[in-house]
């Protein structure tokens, strides 16, 4: 199932410019906006030739540079993004904090490097993650790396690196435990840093699929079994409890539930002191949500930042307990906005008095939250921004599968082969997990600023799809 979509404008330059005053009222109200609660990259605007831009490039002329489907990310609204983030902390929270990019979101080397060159740390979940965030250029002290699975040689890669572990679970600080005793430590020296996650029993509304909070999740230790794991920890002369960590989801608009979380991490906090281990840092994790459609309503990032530094000052002053350094580790609300990716299109059918599906050239390969969370985007024609929006479509994918529909009862104008379709907000979990479905290669990617194009991501070759296959010699002989 795919939520219909439902547009109140007449024209995408319309909607552009309904969204601009949107942005102008907001920074007339002394606030920059917040683009998390954008659609569209700040930089979107409409050339005279009625096309859409984004980083001052045409996005039709990039699709004809570097073909499509391609993902187009706004750098200067990344920038903001991370800008907002930390300037957010440094307001809000009179202790020391510190953001960390949530990578999972979007991994490349070019996006790690500018969180990086934007004074963020990198939320890591993997060896892979953590090979991209280091050859980024992140120093490995801003590199948390989580994970309710990590193999016994990505444990070891994040300690000889000098990364923070972020232990979910037993066999994670028995591996951490064994690695100690075998001498296996950083090139710094040291005890190996660690972060203790939990459940908080906190839920929130989101889709089930992206809740982590509550008690039944396969992430982070039981509460009531951290006692245990303090205790154990303190014996441990090769580790160093640094604090605590919990999250409670994605996509979320309440601020209510990171209220409530304050109280319980501190808590945790308060229970690691009395087993004598010097924990002095708490995560927060990330979860803000982002605005897909004119129907979503995030809250800012200041007022998330606001509401969570509040709480923590307040749940420590509970405690008499001094300020920890606060962490946070935002992703979607980070990157999502900065990307659109655009498409071409194709076939038409028409089924009178049903329904008319419109084709593209791309689909759940490179964007599978539809099919998968039944997530629903907005979609502009990028070649024709001020025609009217008489068609009601639905938006198809090319591939084998009745699910591949990236958006239901979209708006557009009348619509040819060969017209440029772009679908808004895909900087989070696009790229991440896309996949070579019906041997479809990925798409390219690239970073726009100021009428600038670099590729960062190069498309794949059909050549790509082969790279790893083996055909056995009695199999070859038969060709």
């Amino acid at each position: 199932m795919v939520l219909t979509q439902s547009i109140g404008v007449e024209s995408g330059l319309q909607y552009l410019s309904e969204s601009k005053e949107a942005l102008q009222s907001r920074s007339v109200a002394g606030r920059k906006p917040s683009p998390n609660q954008e659609i569209l990259p700040l930089t979107a605007s409409v050339n005279s030739r009625d096309r859409l831009e984004i980083g001052g490039c045409e996005v039709t002329a990039l699709v004809e540079q570097f073909g499509s489907p391609l993902y187009i990310l706004d750098e200067e609204t990344l920038r903001a993004t991370s800008s907002q983030y930390r300037d957010a902390f440094e307001k809000y929270y009179p202790g020391e904090s510190q953001v960390l990019y949530a990578s999972k979101a979007w991994s490349c080397l070019a996006v790690c490097a500018i969180a990086g060159s934007e004074g963020l740390g990198i939320d890591v979940v993997s060896a892979g993650e953590i090979h991209t965030a280091l050859q980024a250029g992140v120093h490995p002290d801003k590199i948390y790396f989580h994970g309710n699975n990590k193999s016994r040689e990505e444990i070891q890669l994040a300690v000889e690196s000098g990364c923070t572990i972020v232990a979910d679970n037993w066999l994670d600080l028995e591996t951490l435990a064994e690695l100690g005793k075998l001498g296996v430590s950083s090139k710094t020296g040291g005890p190996t840093r660690v972060m203790v996650r939990f459940t908080p029993g906190i839920e929130c509304h989101t889709h089930e699929y992206i809740q982590t909070g509550q008690i039944d999740s396969k992430f982070g230790f039981d509460p009531n079994s951290l006692d245990r794991v303090f205790s154990f920890i303190s014996q441990q002369p090769s580790l160093c409890c640094v604090g605590v960590h919990a999250h409670i989801g994605s996509q979320i608009f309440e601020l209510q539930p990171h209220d409530d979380l304050a109280e319980v991490i501190v808590q945790a906090l308060t229970k690691a002191h009395s087993y004598g281990l010097p924990a002095t840092e708490i995560n927060i994790g990330g979860g803000l949500g982002i605005r897909y459609t004119e129907a979503d309503d995030p809250p800012s990032i200041q007022d998330w930042a606001r509401t969570i530094c509040t709480a923590v000052v307040a749940a420590c002053d509970r405690h008499k307990l001094a300020l920890p350094k606060l962490l946070c580790e935002p992703g979607r609300s980070l990157v999502g906005t900065a990307c659109v990716t655009a498409y071409t299109v194709g076939s038409q059918k028409v089924i009178p008095g049903m329904r008319t599906y419109l084709s593209v050239d791309g689909g759940m390969s490179d964007n599978p939250r539809p099919i998968t969370y039944q997530s629903v985007y907005r979609v502009i024609a990028a070649n024709q921004m001020s025609a009217t929006l008489t068609e009601t479509v639905t938006v198809a994918g090319k591939h084998c599968e009745s699910g591949d529909i990236l958006i239901k009862d979209a708006k557009l104008p009348k619509c040819q082969p060969g017209d440029i379709l772009v679908v808004t907000a895909t900087g989070a979990y696009n790229y991440s997990m896309a996949s070579n479905y019906n041997r479809v290669p990925r798409p390219a990617a690239v970073l726009v600023r100021n009428g600038e194009v670099n590729t960062i991501v190069q498309r794949e070759t059909y050549q790509d799809l082969l790279r790893f296959d083996r055909l056995p010699e009695r199999l070859s002989a038969q060709k």
